[in-house]
């Protein structure tokens, strides 16, 4: 059986932090950013802890058995 192959567009937009959890940025800080007050900006360039409803699904196109 061949190899699984890492889903890359996933693997380039999470990361893993020390204790384990998955990580992504949120969504909404690439344009439109004039309208926006600084401290919606501020929450939104901050990173965040995947739901854990997509954490098995994201597992899965990472190849590390479902995540954790």
């Amino acid at each position: 059986m061949p190899k699984m192959k890492t889903h890359k567009a996933t693997a380039k937009r999470i990361r893993f932090t020390g204790s384990g959890k998955m990580v992504r940025k949120q969504a909404g800080v690439s344009h439109n950013l004039a309208k926006m007050r600084g401290g919606r900006k501020r929450r939104l360039s901050k990173l965040v802890v995947v739901a854990q409803v997509d954490v098995k699904r994201i597992g899965r196109l990472l190849n590390n058995g479902g995540g954790e």
